[in-house]
């Protein structure tokens, strides 16, 4: 248990009160536990300059807040990044259980002091870039990655999202998940850094998504994130660190020339979910899944003896884990249910309810509450009346896909196959229409045989063979 170093940090505490006023804070702890840190660091160049705490609160929070910014004194950015709990308690010759939470909170504020440090003022050391920086979310997928990332590599793990509605043991890019990932990665040897990107998120993901739903559509958020918010913004973190590639555990491969391709696995290939990215980014990034199948990959967490190896992928999108859609556009985007009817499309009798025009998407088939006689589906929704279609499937059968936002990577000509949903497989198609290589226009896809529509909104990712050659949106 504890010895005389506690007291010593304890009457005398390194960096109490002592805050650098050009640094970055990391705050952890509140009301809930009555315990709360500040922790301010300063990083130059590839070192923490300088660090300073204020703590409210039990005697142990002073005291791990002191043993902290001991150990940063003129750290290296990533030897600060191997600070964890077990450390802090090592360094007083260990705490009781009842005090480990103060440890906890320290290093929480720590490492989110850290990584705003390192993503605003950090730059490398020289040296040409080497390692990789490697996406954690503290899933399987991403710690059997980070298993084949090799030497000199460094893990990051996002927090995007925070609600006390959300079940942040099920999200993965909740402060809980950022804890998991953090403990996985310091017990693989890893320096681990955390990227706050709550702000960006929201602003670039989130909001883009409940106003999409105030507009009748149907929005893919993860590749958005993908395209616009998170692997870019890991990419310039990589490049603070001084790392050449960023690695992450999406099942997805690349070719020489940076280009996305699907991966062996077709039942767990991403590349749908990563099509909006530039290749500059897809040049940098590296997939070690690729070739994998998901077995084979818990096999390997296995064999690693790695805590996630058994570990269930998630489901919902990370900001709904734990609550509903509905719930959600109400909570966050005031998009209270609106009663109105749902409608036959060839009688035009009034079938039934629905709760709001907004929670329906083209092709829907179930929460209908229409049952008996032939199969029906939703043919169309209209926000603007709150209507709600419905018909048979024939309705919704079409070989004509119009896009808008259409970027290729490659001649039209060389498109081949389309893929319209996370779910589906690939289909025969060419372009028809397009604007040229590299420019964001308009579009039309004509597929090799009839496809159920799919709703505006969603992603069509353009294929040539298993080459990701193109992006748009439905229009």
């Amino acid at each position: 248990m504890a010895d005389w170093r506690y007291e010593e940090h304890l009457r005398s505490p390194v960096g109490l009160a002592e805050l650098p006023p050009t640094g970055h804070d990391g705050v952890a702890g509140g009301a809930a536990c009555g315990d709360l840190v500040r922790l301010v660091i300063r990083v130059e160049g590839d070192r923490v300059a300088s660090a300073g705490f204020v703590a409210e609160g039990c005697g142990a929070l002073t005291v791990c807040g002191s043993v902290a910014c001991e150990l940063l004194e003129d750290a290296t950015v990533r030897d600060a990044a191997r600070i964890s709990v077990d450390g802090l308690a090592e360094e007083v010759g260990g705490l009781h259980p009842g005090k480990r939470h103060a440890a906890e909170l320290v290093v929480d504020a720590l490492h989110r002091a850290l990584g705003a440090a390192v993503a605003a003022d950090a730059t490398p050391s020289g040296a040409e870039p080497s390692g990789t920086l490697v996406a954690m979310s503290g899933g399987v997928d991403s710690a059997v990655a980070a298993l084949k990332a090799g030497p000199d590599a460094v893990a990051v793990t996002l927090e995007l999202w925070r609600d006390p509605a959300n079940d942040a043991e099920s999200s993965c890019c909740s402060h809980s998940a950022v804890r998991r990932a953090r403990d996985l990665a310091h017990r693989m040897g890893m320096p681990h850094l955390t990227l706050d990107l709550r702000d960006a998120f929201r602003d670039g993901v989130v909001t883009p998504w409940i106003e999409d739903h105030r507009d009748g559509l149907t929005p893919n958020p993860c590749v958005r994130c993908n395209g616009n918010v998170r692997l870019d913004a890991m990419l310039d973190l990589a490049d603070r660190l001084g790392c050449a590639t960023l690695t992450t555990g999406h099942y997805a491969r690349t070719t020489d020339d940076g280009l996305l391709r699907l991966a062996v696995d077709p039942g767990k290939d991403q590349a749908y979910m990563l099509s909006a990215l530039r290749p500059s980014s897809v040049a940098r990034m590296r997939f070690p899944l690729g070739a994998l199948l998901k077995p084979q990959v818990r096999a390997l967490a296995e064999e690693a003896d790695l805590p996630v190896a058994r570990t269930p992928d998630s489901q919902d999108l990370c900001f709904l884990a734990g609550t509903g859609r509905s719930a959600f556009l109400e909570r966050h985007g005031g998009l209270v249910d609106r009663p109105g009817p749902i409608l036959d499309a060839d009688t035009g009798e009034t079938l039934g309810e629905h709760q709001g025009a907004h929670l329906y998407t083209l092709g829907q088939r179930r929460g209908l509450g229409v049952g008996g006689g032939t199969p029906r589906y939703v043919v169309a929704t209209d926000v603007a009346t709150n209507v709600v279609t419905v018909g048979p499937k024939e309705r919704l059968m079409t070989d004509e896909v119009r896009l808008r936002d259409v970027v290729l990577h490659r001649d039209a000509w060389r498109v081949d196959g389309v893929k319209l949903r996370y779910r589906q497989q690939p289909r025969r198609a060419r372009v028809v229409a397009s604007p040229e290589t590299g420019v964001s226009g308009p579009g039309t896809v004509i597929l090799e045989e009839p496809l159920l529509q799919a709703a505006p909104g969603q992603t069509a990712m353009l294929l040539d063979g298993d080459v990701v050659v193109g992006v748009g949106t439905l229009a």
